[in-house]
């Protein structure tokens, strides 16, 4: 406890001079409890503030004669100290008074701390003062100090004290786990290791600012984590003052405002984005009342913010949708979210806007939802991208459609009616025509071909297109015509009679005609096209049209050259079928004759050479009727005459007479005896087993066996003709059934190439597989299937 400074003048060697009155004249108002005695203990002087430590009457405080009315012990050990002891090592200076609390001995008082020291009282004698200071005061302050201890160590903030020098005299938790250094670690350590290398000038600034005793409040800076990362802080600078008021030092409270200053960033950004949106994004309680309302919602509704805030979101929602609202509201109170819900609003302007809305509910930090954040995109423009994209493709799939089908057609009329169907569609016209250059000896003729969007009886009036000059440089060939209003053109009605479109006509104001020309230059004719409105066309229509006129010049001239072929090959058949009647007539005579003569001659050489000439005829029949067969499949003509059958049978009596005729090679057959009955052609089953047959032989000339067998399997029976041969290469066996086809290595054998084609043809007008399996110098096996009779 501080004495006054008027007590200070009673100290030894102060003022001797001063008389005792002078003396209880100071301490009697002094507002501090005095007690004071000589050397032996005796009281001589106490003052107003004494009664209030207990004595409640004078006859009280008249029964304090001496020291012995007051028990003295140690403050922290309790331990009890002997009065007259305590007077000697008062006076020998040897005890540490502030050490020390005394008692009344009557029950009824409360201990108290004393600070004792030496004045001159009573005629310049040394006494000893005793001043007392209840000892609860003492308490309370140990107990504030505990307090104040826990709240620093609690704290969530570093607190940190350092002396004026700038090191560090005390690191609570949260300075550990904000700056990662234990408090053994920094304790004794200078300040500055927690600062960057360019904020080391802060240190001066923050000492300085301190000895001047002021605050600083709430300085943002840099600080060094442990691992040398740098973080984001908010600092709170106080002096630190000892108990006479001088400053000692200095205590910081730190917090750590990094995640505050990314949260900021991060609102700050977020809020840039609303702001800079060109969604409207608008937020609204759970009343429907709006609560915020960015740029974006005004560029799209015209509402300011200020027009907007505080009013019902249902001014944005046209009558006959006002039931939305309430769907939307009962979706957000139950914790759902919608997204881009495809609707209408209303605009300042009255107008309805078609937008994607997309609502979340809003909660507060208990996570009661509040409110609803709804972000409404303007969708008009996609939604016509989106029609312009589906146009786009419908256009592709006509053209890809168009393409195909003009070049895998050969019909002039079907492919020039798609053409403009198509190119009439695609081009946005009213209606379109293709017009055939066909013409007269004159050269001033023009063919109407095929019409879409309109009829014959709309073009009556218009007469022959070639006639007017508006047609002449397509038709000419001299290039595409495209036209924003035709009746502005001056070469539109130069044509007398007429001027301007006949009576009746069509109306046209937009045209354009593109001339269908060949690849050798040649006009085939000219695609038109009309509306009756202004400028309808543009460029991409007439380069799509100018594309597919291409590919139409194509299709016409393999139309054309198809027709001619066509002919041709008619005529072939017709020849073919003929010439193959017309033989098999005189060869069934010839025949006929030397089968009788092969009777009557027994001389054996005639005999010889009749039987030679008798096989080539036979050979040449077969030959005819190979051709006459084909003209036939080619014709579409080949008819078959189905039956129930045994194959069995009919295979057993075809190997009988092979084998028994003069023939340079055996058949080995594996048919076996039960009978197999099928459904089909049996004369063409009949035919296709000898020319397999014949086309064993023929190729295996070098073996003496060729094989014949017969299989079922499920519903399906099975031949095969297999030789021990001279096989086929990959490549050969890709041509070995096609018409005429002859391989290389049949160099000598005798043959125009039609006996495997007319054998698969039989096979394939069976709806039925002929298989061949073969390898060069091996041999070669066919086999085909048939279905069995049910």
């Amino acid at each position: 406890m501080q004495l006054s400074s008027d007590a200070e003048d009673l100290q030894p060697g102060k003022n001797s001079d001063r008389t005792k009155s002078d003396v209880e004249q100071v301490l009697k108002h002094l507002p501090i409890p005095v007690f004071i005695c000589n050397n032996h203990g005796d009281l001589l002087y106490f003052n107003d503030f004494f009664k209030q430590i207990g004595m409640e009457t004078d006859a009280e405080i008249e029964n304090i004669r001496s020291l012995e009315a007051l028990s003295f012990s140690d403050i922290y050990t309790n331990q009890p100290i002997n009065n007259a002891s305590l007077i000697d090592r008062l006076n020998s200076n040897e005890l540490k008074v502030t050490n020390l609390k005394a008692q009344f001995k009557a029950d009824s008082l409360k201990p108290y701390k004393i600070s004792i020291d030496k004045i001159n009282f009573a005629q310049n004698s040394e006494c000893l003062r005793f001043c007392f200071t209840p000892t609860e005061s003492l308490k309370l302050d140990e107990i504030k100090q505990t307090v104040l201890s826990a709240i620093v160590e609690s704290s969530d903030d570093a607190i940190i004290s350092k002396d004026l020098n700038g090191y560090i005299t005390s690191w609570n938790q949260s300075a550990t786990r904000i700056f990662g250094y234990s408090e053994e670690e920094i304790v004794g350590k200078h300040i500055s290791i927690l600062f960057p290398p360019d904020r080391i000038d802060d240190e001066q600034m923050i000492i300085e600012t301190i000895k001047n005793g002021e605050q600083i409040d709430h300085f943002e800076t840099l600080r060094l984590k442990k691992g040398g990362e740098e973080i984001l802080i908010s600092v709170t600078i106080s002096p630190i003052r000892n108990a006479s008021g001088k400053i000692i030092g200095a205590s910081k409270i730190v917090r750590d405002i990094s995640d505050r200053y990314k949260q900021e960033l991060k609102q700050a950004m977020l809020s840039s984005i609303v702001s800079s949106s060109d969604d409207a994004i608008i937020s609204k309680n759970l009343d429907g009342i709006i609560t915020s309302w960015n740029l974006g919602a005004t560029r799209i509704f015209g509402y300011s913010e200020q027009e907007m805030l505080g009013t019902s979101v249902k001014k944005l929602i046209p009558e006959n949708r006002i039931n939305e609202e309430d769907i939307i509201i009962n979706n957000i109170k139950s914790g759902k979210r919608i997204a881009h819900f495809e609707t209408k609003r209303l605009a300042k302007d009255g107008k309805k806007i078609p937008v994607s809305i997309s609502v979340s509910p809003i909660k507060d930090s208990s996570g009661k939802i509040i409110g609803a954040s709804k972000i409404a995109r303007n969708i008009k423009d996609r939604r016509k991208a989106k029609q312009k994209i589906k146009k786009y493709n419908q256009k592709l799939e006509i053209i890809n459609t168009i393409g195909t089908e003009i070049s895998s057609n050969l019909d002039v009329q079907i492919v020039l009616q798609k053409v403009t169907d198509a190119t009439t569609k695609l081009s946005g016209a009213k209606f379109g025509a293709f017009f055939y250059n066909s013409e007269d000896e004159s050269g001033e003729a023009m063919m109407l071909y095929t019409l879409s969007g309109a009829t014959k009886e709309d073009f009556e009036k218009l007469g022959m297109p070639r006639h007017t000059q508006i047609f002449k440089p397509t038709f000419g060939g001299q290039g595409i015509l495209r036209i924003d209003d035709i009746k502005s053109d001056p070469r539109y009605g130069n044509n007398p009679p007429h001027k301007g479109m006949p009576i009746g006509h069509l109306p046209v104001s937009s045209y354009m005609a593109i001339p269908v020309i060949t690849s050798s230059g040649n006009v085939i004719g000219g695609l038109i096209f009309g509306h009756p409105e202004k400028g309808k066309f543009k460029e991409d229509h007439e380069n799509i049209v100018k594309n597919i006129a291409t590919q139409a010049a194509i299709a016409l001239d393999n139309s054309r050259l198809f027709e001619r072929v066509r002919s041709l090959s008619e005529k072939k058949d017709e020849f073919i079928a003929l010439a193959s009647h017309e033989l098999k007539t005189p060869l069934t005579t010839v025949i006929g004759y030397l089968q009788v003569l092969e009777k009557k001659i027994k001389e054996p050489l005639s005999r010889k050479f009749l039987s030679k000439s008798l096989d080539q005829t036979y050979k040449l029949n077969s030959l005819i009727e190979d051709l006459l067969n084909m003209s036939r499949i080619e014709a579409g003509k080949l008819d078959f005459s189905y039956e129930d059958f045994d194959i069995t049978a009919m295979l057993q009596d075809l190997s009988e007479t092979f084998n028994d005729g003069e023939n340079t090679h055996n058949l080995i057959s594996n048919i076996g005896d039960q009978p197999l009955m099928v459904t089909a052609d049996k004369q063409r089953i009949e035919q296709v087993v000898r020319n397999l047959l014949s086309n064993a032989v023929k190729y295996s000339p070098q073996a003496e066996e060729i094989y014949l067998d017969l299989n079922a399997k499920d519903n399906k029976v099975i031949v095969k003709v297999r030789d021990n041969g001279i096989g086929l290469t990959p490549q050969q066996k890709k041509q070995v059934f096609n018409r005429f086809y002859r391989a290389e290595t049949t160099k000598g054998i005798n043959g125009l190439g039609l006996g495997l084609y007319l054998t698969k043809q039989i096979i394939d007008g069976h709806d039925e597989e002929l298989i061949v399996k073969t390898e060069i110098g091996v041999g070669s096996e066919f086999c085909f299937t048939l279905e069995r009779a049910h």
